[in-house]
């Protein structure tokens, strides 16, 4: 299995661009609650918890997170546990509002990854790996971390691999 700096090195290599890594810190997100809130349905409550298939995709990445770092994973267990409440409170709603929301956060969301990417200039990491798409998240909180001056061991092996951020030039049409 790869290690964290494996997975976030790989993910950062294709997120050089500041502009496009500020737009994933407003795209990835909305991305994670819109899926979360898609798979809210079908769903029960159970002792005041809403479970649901995203219960346990969350459930699933979860492990995943603290698999390759306890301190990454806990953070991501808490931010899913706030994907899943947020789910649940659109997800009990009427339908047009569960289904508008859900789908109006993954358009909106993909639509900044998008631009994000168009300032990089290259594809989205998962078109190459599909678990850029599980990485995605991570790499953001990561870069949160290290924007707070934390993980500065992790950050240093990103920048080694993967190279520094710059804001890169607009490509000459030919």
């Amino acid at each position: 299995m790869k290690t964290l700096v494996d997975h976030l090195a790989q993910y950062a290599a294709y997120h050089r661009d500041q502009r496009n890594i500020l737009s994933h810190f407003i795209g990835i997100p909305l991305i994670v609650v819109a899926v979360a809130v898609l798979l809210s349905r079908p769903g029960v409550e159970v002792l005041g918890l809403w479970l649901a298939p995203a219960t346990l995709v969350s459930l699933a990445a979860a492990l995943f997170y603290l698999r390759l770092d306890l301190r990454f994973g806990l953070l991501m267990t808490l931010l899913l546990g706030l994907s899943l409440w947020a789910a649940a409170c659109l997800a009990v709603q009427s339908t047009m509002v569960w289904l508008g929301s859900g789908i109006g956060l993954f358009v909106i969301g993909w639509a900044i990854q998008f631009v994000g990417h168009y300032w990089e200039g290259r594809k989205p990491a998962f078109v190459d790996d599909v678990m850029g798409l599980v990485i995605g998240p991570l790499f953001v909180a990561a870069e949160a971390a290290f924007l707070l001056g934390l993980r500065k061991e992790v950050e240093q092996v990103i920048l080694e691999r993967a190279g520094p951020t710059c804001i890169r030039e607009k490509h000459a049409n030919a």
